[in-house]
């Protein structure tokens, strides 16, 4: 693909009464970024034209009623509802849930119909936006129905220099045990590790598994997962190839700074993955949902109710977010292009099948006739 081609970035406006709409005026208020990518904003011109003012941002931008229409050098606004929308900054309002829902449906027609290369989504609130159309746990689970045509998702979190992936996301603490199975965590750790090398380009991923009980079960006094799911787990990986090692008890794991010899961890739940990956990644990170053909990225906070309006609210990761997005389309494009044109096979089938009959390439003797 073309180095220079601009990235045609969606962006997803998210639940309107939160820190969306500031964050994404202020990564745009910078120049610079109109010249690395083309951004389609999915949203409202009024509810954005409202937050800009509130908070005495400059960044302009141009409504558009469709994709197709989006101009290099410009921050694009895509109108997804006409209908107004009242913004109480810090209420989980169900107009709110509803603008956001709005948004990432129209995002999810528009990829289908390849009117953009990459999504980046603000953070919604996932209680106010559930409804007949949306009843999933969040971003990932609802894009991975929409267009994942039958692969599976796996978040994964990451600042650059630490990858932390998760077997289980949004579930209850009390439902984690049973849906922490040998399958499920061989299924994840391969997503993860055809990620890494065709996303993040790295040639043999080395990936930590962390223990699910503390200190790894201390050999079954603690719980016996260790024992009967997650070792035998690492042991189908490495016998397909991948490089898998644990597991390793979370808390020593990152307190000591093993993590820094690993290319990606894998975490049992949620919060064992993202409660330390936030503390050593609280400015830059990024949530990467990986093993879709979309290339989907989002800060790593949320909704923000409790700074929402007040001006103060940190744009990086959600800058981060678009970096990030850019770099692995590109990298997969680089990373696909020499498997684009295989080359033929010298030989083909029999109808019998008894043998394989080659085409005719002449013998070295008969090159010279």
């Amino acid at each position: 693909m073309e180095e220079n081609k601009k990235i045609r970035v969606a962006i997803t406006h998210g639940d309107t009464n939160g820190i969306g709409y500031e964050v994404i005026l202020k990564t745009f208020a910078d120049p610079e970024m109109l010249e690395l990518c083309t951004p389609i904003i999915y949203g409202s011109p009024k509810v954005a034209a409202y937050h800009k003012k509130l908070l005495g941002l400059n960044t302009q931008f141009s409504i558009i009623d469709r994709a197709e229409d989006a101009k290099d050098g410009r921050l694009n606004m895509l109108a997804t509802f006409d209908e107004e929308v009242k913004v109480d900054f810090g209420d989980p309002t169900s107009v709110a849930g509803e603008a956001a829902l709005k948004a990432l449906d129209r995002a999810m027609t528009d990829f289908r119909s390849e009117l953009y290369d990459v999504l980046v989504t603000a953070p919604i609130n996932k209680k106010n936006i559930q409804s007949d159309l949306f009843h999933f746990h969040g971003h990932t689970e609802y894009i991975e129905d929409c267009v994942g045509e039958g692969n599976k998702a796996l978040m994964i979190l990451t600042n650059g220099s630490l990858r932390v992936a998760l077997v289980t996301t949004h579930l209850a603490i009390k439902d984690i045990a049973r849906a922490i199975t040998k399958e499920r965590i061989v299924e994840k750790a391969t997503i993860l590790h055809k990620s890494l090398k065709r996303d993040f380009r790295i040639s043999n991923p080395r990936i930590a598994v962390l223990a699910l009980n503390p200190h790894a079960g201390d050999c079954g006094v603690m719980g016996d997962e260790e024992q009967t799911v997650i070792i035998p787990a690492i042991d189908e990986l490495a016998d397909s190839g991948i490089q898998a090692f644990g597991p390793y008890p979370a808390d020593g794991f990152f307190g000591s700074g093993l993590y820094s010899k690993f290319d990606a961890v894998l975490a049992m739940y949620h919060d064992q993955g993202l409660a330390p990956f936030k503390t050593l990644a609280v400015e830059d990170g990024v949530n990467y949902t990986a093993g879709l053909p979309i290339v989907r990225t989002s800060p790593d906070h949320g909704t923000a109710y409790d700074i929402a309006g007040k001006g103060v609210a940190d744009e990086n990761s959600f800058r981060q977010a678009v970096f990030m997005a850019i770099d692995i389309f590109r990298n997969r494009a680089n990373y696909d292009e020499p498997l684009a044109n295989p080359l033929p096979k010298l030989y083909h089938e029999k109808k019998d099948d008894s043998e394989k009959v080659r085409f005719n390439i002449p013998k070295p003797k008969d090159q010279f006739k």
